[in-house]
């Protein structure tokens, strides 16, 4: 398997972690999910609390900053 693609792992404890590019990694969700219910979020192996991984989600999904209405350059 090439480790640039995404893959979920389940260790033998019933640990599941999502790996990209050799990193805990995951947009959807946490990264590691723990089997008493313990979740873990990370971006490109850094790991961040729930609040700061909804907050990068969320300005991944807005527009680039070239995009933004205020931009709008007239000539």
């Amino acid at each position: 398997m090439n480790k640039n693609e995404p893959r979920k792992v389940t260790k033998e404890d019933g640990t599941v972690m999502h790996i990209w590019e050799g990193k805990l990694h995951n947009w959807e969700g946490p990264s590691v999910i723990h089997p008493d219910g313990k979740k873990e979020f990370y971006l490109h192996g850094i790991q961040l609390t729930e609040k700061d991984w909804k907050l990068r989600r969320k300005e991944r999904e807005s527009l680039p900053w070239y995009k933004k209405s205020g931009m709008n350059a007239r000539f």
